[in-house]
Parts: C-alpha cells; sequence; structure tokens
C-alpha cells in the first residue's frame, strides 16, 4: 500500500473512532476552573489520543494481547493476532521495555498498512536513513544540507518524543507538560517541535554526544519554524498564560530579549497561554491609545516582527537591528541565531567557543550573493574586523544600521578567488567635503564631481550616514581588480537636466547608491 492510501484508510478510520476527552481532572487531577488557560483545560475530539495513565504503562504489564487489544481500541482496528508479523512487532515492544506511548508512537504511523510483513524492515529502514542524512549533512565543520527535519519530534497523541529522549525537561515553574500537550491538541496539531523536549539539554550525562549533536541541530533549528505555515510561542514562557505587566518586556527572559526567539517569528505566528483578559484582547481608548506603556510596547513589538522573514535580503538589517536588543546565554549564539534568517546555502557547524566575529565570518560565508551585496552596499562603513568590505559582528550589534530595501549589485563568492562584484564603476572622481567627521544622528554632507565620457565635468550633492572622516590624501585603488571598500554615499535629487546616458554611466538611477571605490579622494587643500 502506498502512503496515500495509507494516509486515506487512517482518515477513514479516524472519522469512525469514538470521541475521546482528556482534561486537567484526568491527567494531573486537578479542578479545570483552577487552570488559568481556557485552551489548556481540556480537549474533546475524535483523535486517537491516549491518556497519561495507558501512556505510562509498561508493555510488559499488558502482555501481547492487551498491547494488541489497546491498540485496536485507539486506533479503530479489528486486527486479529493472526495477522501475519502482528505478533512478532509487539513481542518486539515488550523485549524492549517500551511503554505503551513508545509502543503507540513507534506503530501508529504504519499502523494502517496491508502488509505487514515490510514494517518492521521498514522502520529499520527508515531509522538508517535518517542516521545516513545527518551523517552527510555535515562536511567536516560544513552543514551541506541546512533544510534538514529535525532529529526529535514531540508526538502529541502518544504523549511521546520520537525516537526518543534521556534527559529531565526544564520547565517555567507553573507550567505543565501536560497542560501543553491539552492546548497543543485544542490546536490541531499532532505533531510539535520544543526545544526543551527535542534539542538534547546541556550539562547532564552523554555531554559529548550532545556537543556533536549541536554541530548539526542547533544552526537547523530557524528552519524547523520555517516547515510549518504557522509558528507557535508562548511569549510569557513555555506553558504559561500570556500577561504583560510593567518590566516583563524588559526582563532578559522575555520572549522578544531572547536571541534564539527571533527565528519563531515565522511567516505566521500564533500566540499560546491565550487569555480573555490577556494582553491580546486589550481595547484602544476612543484616542487610539492603550492602557498602560507595556500593552503599547507589547503591540508594538509584534507589529514590528511582521514581515521579516518574507525576502531575507530585504529585510537583512532589520533582522539584525532586532538582534542587537536581544541576550544569549553564550555570546555566539546571537550569531548563530541569525543563521536561517539569512537564507544560506549552506551553514557553518555550531561551535559554542568560537569568537564572535569568527562566527560572523563563517556565517557570512555561507550566505547567498544577495545578503552579502546588502552588507557591502547597503552598510555605509567598511569592517573593523580584518574584512573591510562587510561590516563586522560588533559593527552591526553597537552601531545604528541602514534601512532595507532593494538593490540590484551582487557579491558573488569564489574559494579561489575570494568575494567578487560585478557593477558599474566610477574609473575617476573627487570627493569633497567629507575630511572633517560627522554628527551623530546627522548626515555627513559633500559633493562628487566626476568627468563623463565627453570630458564634461559634473558635481553631484551627495550624503553619507557615517560619522568618521574619508581622511585627507586617502585614495582607494584599484590593483589587478581589486578594491577596497571606503565609504558609502548616496547622491540627493538634484540632478535634473543631466544626460540620460550619463546618468546611466554614473549607475545613480532608482536611488543606487554610488561607491567610493576605484575613486581618489582630493586633498583638503583642494577642497
Amino acid at each position: 500500500m502506498d502512503y496515500e492510501a495509507r494516509v486515506r484508510r487512517r482518515d477513514e478510520a479516524y472519522a469512525k473512532l469514538p470521541e475521546v476527552m482528556m482534561s486537567a481532572r484526568t491527567e494531573i487531577d486537578q479542578v479545570e476552573e483552577e487552570i488559568i488557560v481556557p485552551s489548556q483545560r481540556a480537549y474533546t475530539g475524535r483523535k486517537p489520543v491516549i491518556p497519561a495513565s495507558l501512556v505510562n504503562t509498561p508493555c510488559t504489564t499488558l502482555s501481547i494481547r492487551g498491547l494488541w487489544d489497546r491498540l485496536n481500541t485507539t486506533l479503530g482496528t479489528s486486527y486479529t493476532l493472526d495477522t501475519p508479523n502482528l505478533s512478532s512487532l509487539l513481542e518486539d515492544c515488550i523485549a524492549n521495555n517500551y511503554d505503551f506511548g513508545i509502543a503507540y508512537g513507534r506503530l501508529r504511523g504504519a499502523w494502517y498498512a496491508d502488509d505487514w510483513s515490510t514494517i518492521q524492515d521498514g522502520l529499520r529502514k527508515c531509522e538508517a536513513e535518517d542516521q545516513r542524512k545527518r551523517r552527510e549533512a555535515l562536511d567536516g565543520n560544513t552543514i551541506v544540507d541546512p533544510y534538514i527535519y529535525p532529529r526529535r519530534v514531540w508526538d502529541i497523541y502518544s504523549n511521546r518524543v520520537v525516537p526518543g529522549h534521556e534527559w529531565p525537561v526544564p520547565i517555567p515553574k507553573g507550567a505543565n507538560l501536560d497542560l501543553i500537550r491539552i492546548e497543543m491538541l485544542n490546536l490541531g496539531l499532532e505533531y510539535v517541535w520544543l526545544d526543551v523536549l527535542c534539542l538534547r539539554q546541556r550539562g547532564r550525562l552523554r555531554e559529548g554526544l550532545r556537543v556533536e549533536e549541536w554541530r548539526l541541530d542547533v544552526p537547523t533549528i530557524g528552519y524547523v519554524y520555517h516547515i510549518p505555515h504557522v509558528v507557535h510561542c508562548y511569549l510569557s514562557g513555555l506553558g504559561l498564560p500570556l500577561s504583560m505587566n510593567e518590566g516583563n518586556l524588559d526582563n532578559e527572559r522575555c520572549w522578544f530579549k531572547r536571541a534564539w526567539t527571533l527565528q519563531e517569528v515565522g511567516t505566521e505566528r500564533k500566540i499560546c497561554g491565550d487569555t480573555p483578559d490577556g494582553p491580546l484582547h486589550a481595547k484602544r481608548d476612543k484616542d487610539g491609545n492603550y492602557e498602560t506603556e507595556a500593552l503599547k510596547r507589547f503591540h508594538e513589538q509584534l507589529q514590528s516582527l511582521n514581515g521579516i522573514m518574507r525576502e531575507y535580503e530585504e529585510f537583512i538589517f532589520r533582522a539584525l537591528t532586532d538582534m542587537q536588543h536581544r541576550m544569549s546565554t553564550n555570546p555566539v549564539d546571537k550569531v548563530a541565531g541569525m543563521s536561517i534568517l539569512l537564507g544560506p546555502m549552506t551553514l557553518p557547524a555550531y561551535n559554542e567557543t568560537k569568537s564572535l566575529e569568527d562566527a560572523w565570518s563563517d556565517l557570512v560565508d555561507a550566505t547567498n550573493e544577495y545578503i552579502r551585496g546588502a552588507l557591502f552596499f547597503k552598510y555605509p562603513e567598511p569592517g573593523m574586523a580584518g574584512t573591510k568590505w562587510r561590516p563586522s559582528w560588533d559593527q552591526l550589534m553597537t552601531k545604528p544600521l541602514p534601512a532595507d530595501g532593494r538593490f540590484t549589485p551582487l557579491i558573488y563568492r569564489d574559494t579561489k578567488v575570494a568575494d567578487q562584484c560585478e557593477a558599474p564603476c566610477i574609473e575617476k572622481g573627487f570627493v569633497r567635503g567629507l575630511a572633517r567627521g560627522g554628527v551623530i544622528d546627522k548626515d555627513h554632507r559633500g559633493k562628487l564631481i566626476v568627468e563623463d565620457a565627453g570630458g564634461t565635468i559634473h558635481a553631484f550633492n551627495i550624503i553619507t550616514t557615517h560619522q568618521y572622516p574619508i581622511p585627507k590624501d586617502t585614495r582607494a585603488k584599484a590593483v589587478r581588480g581589486e578594491v577596497e571598500k571606503r565609504s558609502v554615499f548616496k547622491l540627493v535629487n538634484d540632478y535634473e537636466g543631466l544626460d540620460h546616458q550619463v546618468f546611466l554611466q554614473l549607475h545613480a538611477s532608482m536611488q543606487v547608491m554610488i561607491y567610493l571605490m576605484k575613486m581618489a579622494d582630493k586633498s583638503e587643500d583642494e577642497r
């Protein structure tokens, strides 16, 4: 039976299942009315979910017959123990000391097959294929397949992480995974990726294995949030009611403050932990104002995240500006947190001991020509950490960043020739008025003097957004086609009457910036 036929058979069986009900009372023995988040109180539906009491039941206690009966009842089938190969599958669950939750999570996806003789071999092949893909995803210190599926997921129906986990789960005080599970069921979810469950946790046994898994798993977290159309977020802490009091937004543990959560913005978001009187339902007064400053900031920050993930090259500086205000336990995690936001073709493997600038350099090398073009042509200053064509990580995190927007020049990378750019270039020009430093938060103005092909001299007013001076007698020379970035400036829109061909030659169309490359500055005396 092919996959589509098995899914149809499954859906037909699900539609006939009896209605099941799970609640805070049945799962954690707590009165439903005491649960603040309404969607965490109870779930009622026809999905084949199993209660906590059954999840934890050892298969050895159930025996083969009891396991067979429970699976048939839960999944709406009527298989007999005479079904070829079924008994051996159930015996395997008992031999491996599975509880019912693990057995159910392992077998549910294959339960509606019509050829049981292939299931055991199929499960082994799937596991082997997954391991092969993870091995091949890493080539030395480079992740060549950044869009790999997660290593583990939380199966909401069986309430087990598949294929398994081995560590205590750190969750906030007052939260409960069983209640989170009820909320996920009410949202219609079957599988969920949750970092504390699915990412091997630090400081436990097998620390060496954690380090090895993180090389691949941490940089590719961002892709997990791209798989679904909607990302589900808890803004006040995992499983906790959404609240917004004075000081919440300034807390280092706030969702808006964490480096890793910038990846969670997704194309669309669903805010979890919502309550009827929560901040999502706050009303404005007749003047359009919220009751408190905290509510105003909360809604502004939510709104500011819209669109970040839509076009990488258009929103790179917007995402970097947001990252400036976020925190991470390990500083290098802020660089890793930008990985998927830059739309890379490959990714550097995660190394928590690497310096910030080395980590940033590795990430830039992995990005596409559009992102490198943005870093080169949009950022106004030369880099301050060895490479001048693009900003250092320190510059990006400590200085005001330019506005985003489309542009055409690209920066290509060739491992033999390094970074290359193909774009119109003014071979000879002079800049006046930039020898003295500018003033903070004020444009730095000067003039660009160029000579066209006919020998006519043209002067253009220009603006830079950086404050540092372009020193007297500084020259940006081209040697064997190599150039050094000195500054980025743009023309003021006062070039009416300029011949159209000259205009194109100067590459000033569509407000594209002119770059101080292959240009010589006139000395201060000449200015």
